[in-house]
């Protein structure tokens, strides 16, 4: 499996819903999330987009020089942009890191935020919209010159001159819970992103899209969006999970749940029906926490427990098909090395490597005792 990380572009701190252990989202914080990322072996990062965060493609674009491996999940917006002018950002982009770029093609579900930005079409309109955009952003990366006249966009000639390192493309995710979202998916994208729902809600999905890939002749990849908390103890989890939201009011959660229900994504939908914005509903698998979706949109879930506990969570959705999990938690600096330290020996992951005697010596991990011995391992 791949396990990636989340860059807060838009907030981060100890608790949601407050300014109590808030902290600033400042570039060079935001480069330390990154930093612990790469170093800690994530397989890449996903940026957020959207009017409450930083640019997705500035941002990342400031973050290739200082990692290695890292692979950058930025997302498309077709309305906000050309297809065209889209494309040459991602051949760009894949070029100047070596081919760590990977595409989230976001066609959002807040018709407020959308007009905000001049786009005034409906659910499906968006979604025809996409269609023709991935059409054009795709044909041009492949290297064709493209003649295309559609309902929403028209391009006469349309190429770029330098390709992408990735061929024919960096690879499309994207995540659609509506019949036009999911028909976009299968006809265009490489990984379908689902939110964390309960496992028997994920599997319904799935099988719903793989279903429709077949008819299509296609083999999708899957992915999902978790936060994480986790702790040596399940006591130790719940109570992080019940310190997250200590200082969440019910005024800020009704403010919320009226921002949701404005929205006409199907996603979003979706997660609001996990729990109501009731907070006395809010375990509604084994181990999975829908407290998060009380103030924050889009992915609202949370794996709690031990480590043995999250783990086999994991691969229960792994069972499943997913092979990409993009998690986060709060704070993210600090959660990064959590979920890395007790998670990553757990789980069969993709990029993980067995260190030779010497690499275990030269990264040894904690304090030497007495400056002079390694500690011991347990």
């Amino acid at each position: 499996m791949e396990l990636f990380w989340f860059i807060p572009s838009y907030g981060d701190g100890r608790h949601i819903g407050t300014n109590h252990g808030a902290r600033a989202i400042t570039p060079a914080y935001l480069r330390q999330v990154a930093l612990a990322a790469d170093d800690l072996g994530y397989e890449g990062v996903l940026l957020p987009t959207g009017r409450a965060c930083e640019d997705a493609w500035v941002l990342a674009s400031t973050l290739i020089p200082i990692t290695r491996k890292l692979k950058f999940l930025v997302a498309v917006r077709p309305g906000l942009m050309s297809p065209t002018l889209a494309a040459r950002m991602a051949s760009t982009f894949d070029r100047a890191s070596e081919g760590r770029l990977l595409v989230n093609v976001v066609t959002g579900g807040d018709p407020e935020e959308l007009e905000g930005d001049g786009v005034y079409l409906d659910h499906s309109s968006r979604y025809a919209l996409t269609e023709e955009f991935l059409h054009i952003w795709r044909s041009t990366l492949s290297g064709e010159a493209v003649d295309f006249e559609g309902k929403h966009l028209q391009v006469t000639g349309a190429r770029i001159f330098y390709p992408p390192v990735q061929a024919p493309h960096p690879p499309l995710f994207f995540g659609g819970s509506s019949p036009a979202g999911i028909e976009v998916a299968v006809n265009h994208c490489d990984v379908y992103l689902t939110w964390g729902e309960p496992p028997e809600k994920v599997k319904q999905k799935i099988d719903d899209v793989r279903r429709q890939a077949e008819i299509r002749g296609k083999k999708l990849r899957f992915g999902i969006r978790l936060h994480i908390i986790v702790r040596e103890t399940e006591q130790e989890a719940w109570e992080a999970a019940d310190n997250l939201i200590r200082y969440l009011d019910d005024d800020t959660i009704a403010k919320a749940q009226k921002v949701y229900a404005r929205m006409d994504s199907h996603g979003q939908r979706r997660m609001a029906d996990l729990h109501g914005g009731d907070r006395s509903n809010l375990v509604i698998s084994p181990n999975l926490w829908a407290g998060i979706g009380l103030a924050r949109g889009g992915a609202g879930t949370a794996l709690v427990g031990s480590a043995e506990q999250v783990a086999e969570r994991i691969k229960e959705y792994a069972d499943l098909g997913i092979e990409t999990f993009i998690l986060s938690g709060y704070p993210h600096l600090e959660e990064a090395h959590r979920v890395a330290e007790l998670l990553f020996p757990l789980l069969p992951r993709k990029s993980s490597t067995s260190p030779t005697k010497e690499q275990a010596t030269q990264n040894a991990l904690g304090e030497i005792v007495a400056y002079e011995h390694f500690p011991k391992a347990n």
